[in-house]
């Protein structure tokens, strides 16, 4: 097990540089909570309107073409929307906490790269190869909502 690296500050970092920490880590958190919130909202969304439809289904079975065209359009639209906005968040985290990890090297601890050191290195349970990261689960969501809209659009096209 990894522990956090103790040691003095590294000679010549600017007296600001924990500030600078702080100031960092508190931009990945405020990031994070934006991110939880745009998926709320985007899961919201999308379980209102695949609701909509499923309520709707016989009445929608009866409709022209083009209106299971327009719906199959805007949830797809949406879960697209949502996997680009996910990876966004995805890069800005990755940088954010690069950033981070490189302020760690001038502190007498290293937090955050101890965590993911500890994360990586720690034995799982059976069946688990590794840490499996909540944007990796996040960014299947979207994918699912886009194919209940395909087989949608398949199973009305194909009546």
């Amino acid at each position: 097990m990894t522990t956090a690296s103790a040691r003095p500050p590294e000679p010549g970092q600017p007296p600001e540089l924990l500030e600078l920490y702080k100031l960092a880590v508190e931009m990945a958190d405020r990031l994070s909570a934006r991110r939880g919130t745009a998926n709320a909202f985007f899961l919201s969304v999308q379980t209102v309107l695949v609701t909509v439809v499923g309520f709707g289904m016989p009445q929608l079975q009866e409709s022209a073409w083009w209106a299971v065209v327009a719906i199959t359009a805007a949830g797809l639209t949406l879960s697209v929307a949502w996997w680009l906005q996910l990876r966004s968040y995805r890069d800005l985290n990755t940088a954010k906490f690069k950033v981070i990890n490189e302020l760690e090297n001038g502190l007498p601890v290293k937090v955050f790269t101890d965590e993911w050191n500890y994360l990586k290195e720690t034995p799982r349970p059976a069946g688990r190869k590794r840490y499996a990261e909540l944007g990796i689960s996040e960014r299947i969501v979207p994918w699912v909502f886009a194919m209940v809209y395909l087989l949608i659009l398949t199973g009305t096209l194909l009546r």
